[in-house]
């Protein structure tokens, strides 16, 4: 993770500026029960998928914490119930 400047003591607090590495960002993507191995990102990205954005530095990528945290969020469908629900019985039919 590339934070902000802090003391050497100090915690650091999370920011959504910051920039986490693919390992950083699988990590932090499990907070929101998604689970993604580095690879897998890095696949999301490359194949132009529907993954999180991410900014590359000197050709490595980085993850926003706050665009990491946006996309989770957007992965949430809430609850749906099946289809099948509430449609007529197919038995019977012939």
């Amino acid at each position: 993770m590339i934070p902000h400047v802090a003391g050497p003591d100090s915690p650091t607090p999370e920011s959504d500026d910051d920039l986490l590495t693919r390992a950083e960002a699988s990590d932090y993507l499990r907070r929101f029960g998604i689970q993604l191995k580095p690879a897998s990102l890095a696949r999301l990205w490359s194949t132009g998928g529907d993954g999180p954005a991410c900014r590359h530095i000197r050709g490595k990528p980085y993850y926003p914490r706050g665009v990491l945290r946006a996309w989770a969020e957007a992965q949430d469908t809430g609850l749906r119930r099946s289809s099948r629900e509430g449609a007529p019985s197919r038995r019977g039919r012939r």
